[in-house]
């Protein structure tokens, strides 16, 4: 659905909203005039996941008058220990069309502006220009780049919040002239080093921390009260129950937000972040998991490396595996047996694809291949005893 881009700005609560936000307005920080700037505001989350799903949960419990969503997946089984504003009922539909439900469920004075397409550099300018907030509920680098651009480039405020394990952190940028995304970070980490959360793992309560932070971050944006997380980064540790802060500030030289910037149009992303190698002819082949099982039956020589986390290795394996962890593969390489088909095999199939490439990097010669969609696929197609996780 696309956004008009026509916003009349509302003047005044009806009764049942005066009821319905009662507790805001009795707030000498928010009163009426804050509940009505909340109401005509425009906040676009992208991604309606891990952290989407607390932040547009508590947008529209406040009223905010306009919630933009994108998000291009469905909703999966293993999303709903963490995703909460999906329910078992929602699986396998549109997660825009469950989110957009749940809100309208909490507050029917929300007008939803849903999306259900991925962010690119091609709709991001547009998207982006008709909203007044951006708040990340991505998964990925290269679309936190993209948010942050954009955002850089139409001089709106990017609420950051990302996760990993027992791990978060928040903060907000291009706000108030403070630092962006690309001053704290101005490349993205190699391929492969940081895990996704499909790969890693995380506490399902963490993005609830997290998301929660970012909604309030977001709120205090719209009112313009307190001090927002605008040059400071807060991290926090859900082990040791910890929150830490770091204070970032601009940088002179960043290629965006710098007074003499050089990146002054959106890019490849996929390429920034090395997910296209353009210049490098290194090919890495797949092998389905039928095709792996039919090898298996003919007594093929095939040698199957498993480089998943050794507690991932308990929840299910296929027989005769050989286990090296991705950390361990290139420096273990003479332990590859090159007389035989070797078969990696990670989670998802995207590791282990990274792995052979920098194994042909390291100079291995041998025939090998990367499980395509991973043990999963094994799962899904081959052995269906398998926990799927």
């Amino acid at each position: 659905m696309a956004h008009d881009g026509k916003h009349e700005r509302v003047e005044k609560l009806s009764q049942e909203e005066i009821s319905r936000y009662s507790r805001h307005l009795i707030l000498p920080e928010v009163g009426l005039e804050g509940q009505l700037k909340i109401k005509n505001s425009k906040v676009l989350v992208v991604g309606t996941g891990g952290l989407g799903a607390p932040v547009i949960l508590y947008l529209a419990a406040a009223g905010v008058g306009t919630i933009g969503l994108i998000d291009f997946d469905i909703v999966d089984e293993s999303n709903l220990q963490r995703q909460i504003i999906h329910t078992t009922r929602d699986i396998g539909r549109p997660k825009i069309s469950s989110a957009t439900d749940r809100i309208k469920g909490i507050n029917p004075h929300v007008k939803v502006v849903s999306y259900n397409d991925k962010l690119t550099s091609k709709n991001s300018i547009e998207i982006i220009k008709e909203f007044d907030i951006v708040v990340d509920g991505t998964d990925n680098f290269q679309t936190r780049y993209l948010i942050n651009d954009s955002c850089v480039l139409l001089n709106k405020p990017f609420v950051y919040g990302s996760i990993f394990r027992f791990e978060g952190q928040v903060s907000v940028f291009n706000a108030y002239d403070g630092p962006c995304y690309r001053c704290l970070y101005p490349e993205p980490p190699p391929v492969g080093l940081v895990p996704s959360c499909a790969e890693g793992g995380v506490i399902g309560v963490l993005p609830g921390i997290i998301g929660t932070i970012q909604a309030n971050e977001t709120i205090k944006l719209i009112l313009g009260i307190g001090e927002v997380l605008s040059g400071r980064l807060l991290t926090f540790d859900a082990l040791r129950m910890q929150f830490k802060e770091l204070k970032l500030k601009s940088d002179k030289e960043c290629p965006v937000c710098s007074e003499h910037p050089t990146v002054t149009e959106l890019i490849d992303y996929e390429e920034f972040c090395g997910l296209k190698r353009p210049d490098e002819k290194t090919v890495v082949e797949e092998i389905s998991a039928i095709d792996l099982k039919n090898l298996i039956n003919e007594k093929r020589s095939v040698q199957i490396i498993d480089i998943r986390q050794p507690h991932e290795l308990q929840i299910g394996k296929i027989d005769g595996t050989k286990a090296i962890p991705f950390g361990q593969l290139v420096r273990r390489k003479d332990e590859l047996d090159s007389s035989k088909k070797v078969v990696v095999v990670c989670k998802i199939g995207l590791l282990s694809v990274e792995v052979i490439r920098q194994l042909k990097d390291a100079g291995y010669s041998g025939e090998i291949y990367s499980l395509k969609g991973g043990i999963t696929s094994w799962a899904n197609d081959i052995d269906y005893t398998m926990a799927r996780y």
